[in-house]
């Protein structure tokens, strides 16, 4: 697993000032709500993506298929059936 340089830096007490500033600019009350909505936004990207590599993954697997028809017609085979 490759780690960035930097983050060798970031330890504990960085990490723990990081928080006490966050809290000092943006008030305690409002952190668990930036929390919360930096999660979401995750998921939903997290779901996108999947949903573009399912997209991409078909769009591949015709691609496929109509090479491989393309090229049996050139050699004059009847196509192989298509996986379901």
């Amino acid at each position: 697993m490759y780690l960035h340089p930097i983050l060798a830096f970031i330890d504990m007490p960085i990490l723990i000032g990081i928080v006490a500033l966050g809290a000092l600019l943006f008030g305690a009350d409002k952190l668990p709500k930036l929390a919360r909505s930096a999660g979401q936004a995750k998921k939903e990207f997290m779901l996108g993506q999947m949903e573009a590599d399912e997209i991409a993954a078909k769009a591949r697997e015709e691609a496929r298929a109509k090479s491989e028809a393309a090229a049996s017609a050139e050699a004059g085979t009847p196509p192989a059936e298509p996986k379901p």
